[in-house]
C-alpha cells in the first residue's frame, strides 16, 4: 500500500490513544486509515497488519485499530 497522506483527528475515542493515523492506497485505488507506528511518510510504500495482528503491531494490544503499517518498504522488485 501506499501512503498518501495524514488524517488528523483531534476528538477520539480512548482506544485510538495518541497514534499517528495515515490514508493509505492500494494498487487497485482503494482508501484506507491505518495506524502509523513506524513514521511513514506521504509517498512511501508500506507493507500493514489487519485484524488482531494490527493491534499487536502497535506494541499495545488493546489499541483499537484494524490496520496498522509494520513497515516502510525501501525496495522490491515486482513480478513481472
Amino acid at each position: 500500500m501506499q501512503v498518501m497522506g495524514s488524517l488528523v483527528c483531534t476528538q477520539r475515542v480512548e482506544g485510538f490513544a495518541h497514534q499517528n493515523l495515515r490514508i493509505l492506497r492500494t494498487s487497485k485505488g482503494k482508501l484506507s486509515v491505518a495506524t502509523d507506528p513506524v513514521g511513514a511518510s506521504p509517498g512511501n510504500w508500506v507493507f500493514t497488519a489487519s485484524g488482531s495482528a494490527a493491534r499487536h503491531a502497535t506494541g499495545d494490544p488493546n489499541l483499537f485499530t484494524d490496520l496498522t503499517i509494520g513497515g516502510i518498504i525501501d525496495h522490491w522488485l515486482p513480478d513481472g
